[in-house]
């Protein structure tokens, strides 16, 4: 059966944002969430009947606040406010991407502290449950108000304008989609434009959905690093529990410990302990694998607690609060989210530029003991990896490009009334083409390390290292003669995304993990 997320007063989870974006969870609203949109809206209707103005509800927005609108107006004005924020321009984003803000849209508007009808609600719940993705380009977000121009995308579907993808990709008018959908469309009142379109909910979206790509490529970094170390000849002893102790940063550890795990048991490792050994230490691109990749994890650690303050916040201005009173703020600020979508990018950049550097031993007889030139099958006539590490190169070089911060780059707008907005939407944007990149880097460590494993016969890796090298040989051959590298560059690159890759390999780790604890007598 399909999952549906239920969306209540209280804060979605980073694992039903995921559900709904990419799983397409159907979503429904809670008798709860509903109540509290009715309470919400009759404050709002109370101040709408008033002389007295209240901005966003009987006036005009940003510059233009300073304007009272007669009520005769009102219908008119939010109309105006959606279509002329729907500006945006570019290439469409991710369906993902739009389901997610959509999602995160919803959710702040039933926390009742937006003041939409609950019809409106509704009808986004539905637009959500029926499939129907709004398109929204890729330019137009300043981060502040909120992501603006993405948002109002939505709205303007929502209102049964615009243009919607359809579940094949192909594009339909918004009202046909919705007509098929048996959904009406919104007729906005006052302030339900304003609520639609002030939030935080793209660069957020794509926040939770970073944080769980990156979790995975660490824990496939983990096992690329762990091949590397094993295929040049490096010792384990570095990742002993007892020396990673001390310097206890809680993801150094548990990349230490996985590290450890993956290589437990190898022969290949064992054939170098001896006291005939006169290796005194590994490179750092392979002694400080953990210390590097435990960073990035303790980095991601930090940037999920802010995705999950942010999910639990009600962004929109004006806010409604449970007195009645609608009061302007500045919570729509993208600051928050914006700081950890770039921070993430940093140890993207770096995570990846280790494994470049452990590939690139790989390939230069004076640093990979004892393995063919570019592991070509001929040096000489063939090329080997040679042109793949380029490749890493290349991506990497791109990769610390797309580390400078976004955030800082504040430029002004509305007449400077919006005179320093945050970029978080920019931020979340080459946040995703870094994953990418990072997810390519760690595609061609893992071609790269598992041909010098074959080349290290009859000398057997570990049980973990084994099983990642076997799931790849099931798609890629293993050493020979040069052969086209792009396709198996893009097959390693599925394995890892599937999450093949880590299925095959974890059930080794924690087997290792779990001998670990129990030789240890704890």
């Amino acid at each position: 059966m399909q999952q549906t997320v239920h969306v209540g007063r209280g804060p979605v989870t980073r694992e039903q944002v995921l559900a709904v974006a990419r799983g397409g969870a159907r979503v429904e609203l809670t008798p709860e969430a509903l109540a509290a949109l009715a309470t919400s809206r009759a404050h709002v209707e109370a101040l709408a009947a008033a002389e007295r103005p209240t901005y966003g509800v009987s006036t005009g927005f940003g510059a233009l606040a300073v304007r009272h609108i007669p009520t005769d107006l009102r219908a008119a004005l939010q109309r105006s406010l959606v279509r002329s924020h729907a500006a945006g321009a570019g290439p469409a984003v991710e369906p993902e991407v739009v389901r997610a803000l959509m999602l995160l849209r919803l959710s702040t508007l039933a926390t009742g502290h937006t003041g939409v009808q609950p019809e409106t609600a509704k009808a986004l719940a539905a637009m959500l449950s029926a499939g129907i993705v709004p398109v929204v380009h890729e330019y137009g977000s300043l981060g502040c108000s909120g992501d603006l121009a993405p948002l109002a995308a939505v709205a303007l579907a929502l209102t049964g304008e615009g243009e919607v993808l359809a579940g094949d990709g192909t594009r339909l008018p918004a009202r046909e989609a919705l007509a098929g959908a048996g959904i009406e469309p919104v007729q906005l009142a006052e302030k339900e434009g304003l609520a639609l379109i002030n939030g935080t909910d793209g660069m957020l979206g794509m926040l939770v959905m970073a944080a769980a790509d990156l979790a995975r490529l660490l824990d496939v970094a983990d096992v690329t690093a762990a091949m590397s170390v094993e295929a040049l000849l490096g010792t384990d002893r570095v990742f002993a529990a007892d020396i990673q102790a001390l310097r206890p940063h809680p993801g150094q550890a548990r990349s230490a410990a996985r590290m450890r795990a993956a290589m437990a048991g190898s022969k290949i490792v064992e054939s170098h302990r001896g006291p005939d050994c006169t290796r005194v230490q590994d490179a750092y691109s392979l002694r400080c694998a953990p210390q590097v990749h435990g960073a990035a994890r303790d980095t991601l650690a930090h940037c999920e607690t802010v995705a999950d303050r942010e999910l639990a916040s009600a962004v929109d201005n004006p806010a409604v609060l449970p007195d009645g009173r609608v009061e302007s703020n500045g919570n729509f600020h993208g600051a928050p989210v914006a700081y950890a979508l770039d921070f993430l990018a940093i140890p993207v950049a770096d995570v990846s530029s280790m494994a470049e550097r452990r590939t690139d031993r790989f390939l230069d007889v004076a640093r990979s003991h004892g393995l063919p030139a570019f592991l070509a099958d001929d040096p000489g006539v063939d090329s080997g990896h040679m042109i793949a590490q380029y490749t890493q190169a290349a991506i990497v070089s791109e990769l610390k490009r797309l580390a400078m911060p976004a955030s800082v780059d504040s430029i002004p707008s509305s007449a400077m009334q919006e005179d320093h907005v945050s970029m978080g939407w920019s931020a979340a944007r080459k946040l995703r083409r870094a994953l990418d990149g990072m997810t390519t880097v760690l595609a061609v460590e893992l071609l790269t390390a598992a041909r010098a494993l074959d080349l290290r016969a009859p000398l057997q890796p570990a049980p973990a290292t084994a099983a990642a090298l076997e799931a790849l040989r099931e798609r890629v051959p293993g050493p020979g003669p040069d052969r086209h590298l792009a396709p198996e560059i893009v097959a390693a690159e599925e394995l890892i995304r599937s999450g093949a890759l880590l299925a095959a390999v974890e059930p080794h780790i924690r087997a290792a993990l779990e001998d670990e604890v129990a030789g240890s007598g704890s």
